[in-house]
């Protein structure tokens, strides 16, 4: 009896999550969408199984702004599968103004690294031999900083906020990659990140405000499609190169230059260091269970 592989995709209700889903569903595996809104989740599983009824998608909700779901998230996956082969950390957040999440996290470097830094470490246990993790970076990562001092970026950062926010979060998606696979090597756990290219999807769109969709609308035609952006991930999810290279960056489906800061093995492991701290979560204890 075949038993199918399990994957979780995170951001998986629109965009380049929603593309990774079907692609994953479409290649046999059985996909959990980890979303946000329970809701939009839903809306966007009926869209891809009125598509290809045979997909095996399921819903759950994670909101990665809020520890406590990310949590939640992971007792609930362990309570419904043994096992897990895929994790692709694809969601993101990018704001004009500067946010906090429910923790008192500026949200960018909350959502887009300490949420899945905290899922990833939660999961850990269900993952085997073989198993994958990719993490969705971004070039931005080149004008990144880590500000261990203020990583809250709570300084006189508001001219340049958006940038100085969304690079830090970028780049700490990568040097989250290098210190994981490092880490992971003995068991065999392969952890790439990759740059998806500009995609046209509603990170860019303010979600209180609606600034920014018009600017999206209108650089459409010049933007990746949400299917073109994921086949990065989805090559690193299941082709035989993702899972004999670890700690690697990558684009349009091959291995590419990062900034010097995001080949620095020193920050890396501060920057673990900080997330445990953070999450109140360490490594060790993570792989224990």
């Amino acid at each position: 009896m075949n038993i199918k592989k399990v994957a979780v995709v995170t951001g998986g209700n629109s965009g380049m999550g929603k593309a990774t889903v079907a692609a994953l569903a479409d290649k046999g595996y059985s996909v959990v969408m980890a979303v946000r809104s329970s809701e939009r989740g839903e809306a966007a599983r009926k869209e891809l199984l009125e598509i290809k009824q045979q997909r095996d998608i399921k819903v759950m909700q994670c909101d990665l702004g809020s520890m406590e779901s990310v949590r939640n998230f992971t007792e609930e996956f362990k309570d419904n599968y043994s096992s897990l082969d895929v994790l692709v950390n694809n969601a993101g957040v990018i704001s004009l103004s500067r946010r906090e999440t429910v923790d008192g996290l500026e949200e960018q470097f909350g959502v887009n690294h300490i949420g899945h830094f905290l899922l990833t470490l939660g999961l850990l246990s269900c993952m085997k031999k073989g198993s994958r993790i990719i993490n969705v970076a971004s070039g931005a990562h080149k004008i990144g900083k880590i500000h261990f001092d203020d990583y809250n970026l709570t300084k006189g950062f508001k001219p340049f906020y958006v940038i100085r926010a969304y690079g830090q979060s970028k780049l700490a998606n990568i040097l989250f990659t290098r210190e994981l696979a490092e880490r992971l090597r003995d068991r065999e756990i392969m952890v790439n990140c990759c740059h998806p290219g500009a995609v046209a999807t509603s990170i860019g769109v303010d979600r209180n405000t609606g600034f920014g969709k018009g600017i999206t609308s209108c650089l459409k035609p010049f933007f990746l499609s949400p299917e073109e952006g994921a086949k990065t991930a989805v090559y690193l999810a299941t082709e035989a190169m993702g899972g004999m290279v670890t700690g690697k960056y990558f684009y349009r489906n091959q291995m590419a230059k990062t900034s010097k800061a995001a080949k620095s093995r020193k920050m890396a492991r501060e920057l673990f260091e900080l997330s445990e701290n953070i999450t109140g979560v360490s490594f060790e204890d993570a792989t224990k269970r």
